[in-house]
């Protein structure tokens, strides 16, 4: 949490600013909320990309740019997180979150407190992750939410993976086409990336809801599928793909990122976050909505994202 709370002052975030440390056995890694210098350069920090920010929160950051698989980790974050962020560190496989309890008292979290009550934890819960509140001089934890002893997530939609013995354009295509096949009309996102030994996978996500909740029971189903406020339960196909290569560690390889269609402006913010700078779409005609297809205009336009 020192780590953290030593850079949170260097965040560009004019009124918010946030860190985060992921660690886990003998390495860590600290960020804060900050702009991808591509987005902060060509299009600038006043202007939102689609309807999402332009920024990568410090969670996500540590997440996207993690040095080793993130499956188990553990994460010391200065405020208390967002829904979307939640997700992010479910689909990631982070174990445990402590957040510094000065972070509860801020401002930001007078506003925004029923987010965090309301989903956050509500997404831990299921994804089995345990909240902890930490008093750093004092020495101090308090359980905020602590999963059962042996508890395991149901997945109904786990992200495939496939191993490869090449990568090229023909067998990218190739994988396309049987993916296509197989999911027909739902979204869904395929890349291909390497482990640290050099082996190619070939992955593929659906969008679904996030790690721990399940589409099997109908009115559970309704209930995920409504929004709540700005928020959603569910988690877009390309976010999939990025949490889970670096909850397996896996760096998605630059020009073998598939969407079945445009992606959200959030999801897009987070492709350039994690250094992509190519994206095939499947179906130009399709976006959850227009917000994603005016991200996609703003970054083609500046150079940032290619589309194919």
């Amino acid at each position: 949490m020192q780590d953290a709370i030593e850079i949170v002052a260097t965040s560009a975030h004019p009124t918010n600013k946030i860190a985060a440390t992921l660690f886990h056995d003998d390495w860590h890694l600290s960020k804060t909320n900050d702009w991808p210098p591509a987005i902060e350069k060509q299009i600038g920090r006043d202007k939102k990309i689609g309807n999402s920010s332009g920024t990568i929160h410090a969670e996500t950051a540590c997440v996207l740019h993690a040095p080793h698989a993130t499956g188990g980790a553990s994460l010391c974050i200065t405020d208390p997180f967002c829904p979307n962020c939640a997700k992010n560190i479910a689909e990631a496989g982070i174990k445990t979150i402590y957040l510094d309890h000065k972070g509860f008292d801020k401002d930001f979290f007078r506003r925004r407190g029923e987010d965090f009550e309301n989903m956050s934890l509500r997404i831990c819960a299921h994804a089995g992750i345990g909240v902890y509140k930490l008093w750093r001089k004092e020495k101090r934890i308090e359980t905020i939410y602590e999963s059962p002893e042996g508890f395991l997530p149901p997945d109904d939609s786990p992200v495939q993976q496939e191993n490869l013995n090449e990568a090229n354009e023909d067998v990218f295509k190739k994988q396309i086409q049987q993916a296509v096949e197989i999911h027909k009309r739902r979204k869904f996102s395929l890349c291909f990336a390497r482990d640290e030994d050099g082996n190619v996978f070939c992955l593929t996500a659906r969008a679904h809801p996030v790690t721990g909740y399940t589409m099997t029971d109908p009115e559970e189903a309704l209930d995920l599928l409504t929004p709540i406020g700005k928020y959603s339960f569910i988690q877009e196909p390309v976010n999939r793909m990025l949490m889970n290569c670096a909850r397996r560690g896996l760096k998605i390889m630059q020009n073998y990122f598939y969407c079945s269609q445009i992606p959200t402006s959030r999801e897009q913010v987070n492709l350039v976050g994690a250094g992509l700078k190519r994206i095939t779409i499947g179906d130009f005609e399709r976006c959850r909505d227009r917000h994603g297809r005016h991200a996609m205009e703003q970054l083609s336009e500046a150079g940032i994202l290619q589309y194919f």
